[in-house]
């Protein structure tokens, strides 16, 4: 298991009427703040000031095709050359990750297929890296290559 320390007060959080917004650093915009958005949130803050990923290289809900469906990755990194390097699958707090979170994101490498994928609800992550044909867990976030 990984466990990923989130920088404290990073999130740029608003009230907005009765909503409460989170500001997205990749997306450049303010979005309702779910618990799911949560989550995504930290872990973005975790890549870019802890793990130094370079921000021009995360795609957030990128849009991927499995057969007729559209689908949305719920954070992608590429390597330099623009290939998918890493697939990571947030979930809320409360949701368990279960084998059917495994098989999504097993599903999204289909159409990315990348040498990491991540799974996390906050409280608990797990990460996989590719290596000969099979997925293989790893204990921390892979330090990205400049």
């Amino acid at each position: 298991m990984i466990k990923p320390e989130f920088p404290k007060d990073q999130v740029r959080i608003k009230q907005a009427g009765s909503v409460n917004k989170v500001f997205c650093i990749i997306r450049k915009k303010w979005l309702v703040l779910t618990p799911e958005e949560w989550v995504r949130q930290n872990i973005l803050q975790f890549l870019l000031l802890q793990k130094d990923y370079p921000a021009s290289l995360i795609a957030v809900e990128k849009e991927i095709k499995l057969g007729e469906l559209k689908k949305r990755a719920d954070i992608v990194v590429y390597d330099r050359t623009s290939e998918p390097w890493m697939i990571i699958e947030c979930k809320e707090m409360n949701v368990n990750l279960s084998q059917k979170t495994i098989e999504q994101i097993l599903r999204y490498h289909i159409s990315l297929p990348a040498s990491f994928l991540i799974i996390s609800n906050g409280s608990y992550t797990f990460g996989f890296e590719k290596v000969e044909g099979r997925f293989m867990e790893i204990n921390s976030f892979p330090d990205f290559k400049k």
